[in-house]
């Protein structure tokens, strides 16, 4: 127990918390108290992280810390406005948290570099979680550790959306053999990133929900573009990719520039994901 700096550490664990957009499960808890009434409210132990969505409204917490000697106190948190979106520096590349897969990526300057790689990666896991470091919230840091490193080579990636998942993923590449959730190749020497900005005709009713809810360098963008947009439109951006109404999509006026604050706040995500591209057309 951490005695005088429990309070403080039920803030730190909410900032924490609204950051990621992840509630994490609640430790030490095998079931519940059989002196608590469960099915009397909607209270729940969390058993397991839980994605915090933000359901258009700033998410905010109550934070309770009990003295020993009969001192109670409360502080209720919210999260503060999104901040504008930074340029991602070189050597950088954040990954959000809250998505179902992430993306681990090695590479070697041959195929038995590219393999060490992959298992001594594996090994330092293997080490940090028998050391007790490693939580819900780790591999998406260690995923913007590696997205950040120079790409030799020889390349693989693999995805999982736990440690168990990516450890397979590793071992697989380590031992050259084929695994689901891993795969490897060969960069091609002189190869560049396209970004491709398409025009009317692809778009879709439902287009960037799950983005806006799961990536919030998305939303960010897209809040972005959608302050660009209010001074010349009489409709809402965000309404028109959250609603019901399909209308907008014969309207040429709507469509244009939904797809275009689409399609940079996905290159955002991208970018935040460490790609950057070398030209841009559309």
């Amino acid at each position: 127990h951490t005695q005088a700096a429990a309070g403080v550490a039920g803030v730190i664990k909410m900032v924490m918390a609204m950051r990621h957009g992840l509630l994490p499960e609640t430790l030490h808890v095998d079931e519940p108290s059989p002196h608590v009434d469960w099915s009397a409210g909607e209270v729940r132990l969390l058993t397991e992280p839980v994605r915090w969505r933000a359901e258009g409204r700033p998410r905010r917490a109550g934070v309770s810390s009990f003295g020993v000697s009969g001192t109670n106190a409360h502080v209720i948190l919210e999260e503060p406005p999104a901040a504008e979106p930074k340029p991602v520096a070189e050597g950088e590349a954040p990954v959000p948290v809250g998505v179902d897969l992430l993306p681990w990526v090695v590479s070697g300057r041959d195929v038995a570099g590219l393999r060490a790689q992959a298992a001594q990666l594996a090994g330092f896991v293997r080490a940090q979680r028998a050391a007790g470091a490693v939580d819900s919230l780790w591999p998406a840091g260690v995923a913007a550790g590696l997205a950040g490193r120079a790409g030799l080579e020889q390349r693989a990636v693999v995805t999982g959306a736990d440690v168990e998942a990516l450890l397979s993923g590793l071992d697989a590449v380590g031992a050259g053999e084929p695994a689901e959730g891993a795969t490897t190749g060969t960069a091609t020497p002189g190869s560049a990133v396209v970004f491709v900005f398409p025009g009317q005709g692809g778009q879709w009713a439902g287009m960037g929900r799950e983005l806006l809810d799961s990536w919030p360098v998305f939303a960010d963008r897209l809040a972005v573009c959608e302050r660009a947009l209010d001074p010349f439109v009489d409709w809402s951006l965000r309404e028109v990719l959250t609603g019901s109404d399909e209308k907008w999509l014969g309207r040429v006026d709507v469509v244009q520039p939904v797809l275009w604050a689409v399609m940079v706040s996905l290159a955002e995500v991208w970018r935040a994901a460490g790609v950057e591209p070398d030209a841009v057309v559309g």
